[in-house]
């Protein structure tokens, strides 16, 4: 059963306690510098090779602009993961904006 405002194409949806944990490491990756946000930036370290895992907000509208995510995580082996609250992952991130997706990247230098 899906819940009120979150978009039933949002497959991989966490639950509470998993999103705890993840919402935690995006706090901590922001705080060393290992974090982009927005589609955009996160599509760009998809394709740099550079991601650790992806989390998306399943509550994002039209959710259709950030669906190419998960079909890119797959080809890339990237781990992807819908998580309820696209202000969640605003407060998160460290900004007082909704984000709608961000990519918590591998350290520069360390490959």
């Amino acid at each position: 059963m899906m819940e009120a405002g979150v978009n039933p194409q949002a497959h991989t949806l966490a639950d509470a306690h998993l999103t705890k944990k993840l919402l935690d490491l995006v706090q901590q990756s922001c705080n060393y510098k290992q974090l982009r946000k927005g589609a955009n930036e996160t599509t760009k370290t998809l394709n740099g090779g550079i991601s650790e895992f992806i989390l998306i907000a399943a509550n994002a509208e039209p959710l259709e602009i950030i669906l190419h995510l998960p079909l890119q995580c797959e080809d890339k082996n990237v781990p992807c993961v819908f998580v309820h609250s696209k202000q969640a992952l605003g407060r998160a991130c460290g900004v007082s904006r909704p984000v709608i997706t961000c990519s918590v990247t591998i350290k520069e230098g360390f490959s």
